[in-house]
């Protein structure tokens, strides 16, 4: 699997594209942990928007640990 360069900003990209390109590279197994803690406030933040547009309602996360951080930092809401 190779690394996707996400450069865009949220403004300039669809959430839902955005969240992907993120999540495909945190879960690259050769993605580096800080390029990982790097990239996870980048998925946190579009949460509010993907729970608007229904997402969660709509898909699964098939990645057990990543739905699993997903769900608590949904359920914990804005930091």
């Amino acid at each position: 699997m190779s690394l996707i360069a996400v450069r865009t900003t949220p403004a300039e990209t669809a959430p839902l594209e955005v969240f992907v390109a993120c999540a495909h590279q945190m879960l690259a197994p050769e993605t580096p942990e800080a390029t990982r803690r790097a990239l996870e406030p980048r998925l946190v933040a579009l949460l509010p928007a993907l729970r608007a547009l229904g997402v969660f309602e709509l898909f699964e996360l098939r990645d057990p640990a990543l739905r699993a951080w997903l769900e608590d930092e949904m359920r914990e809401g804005p930091h």
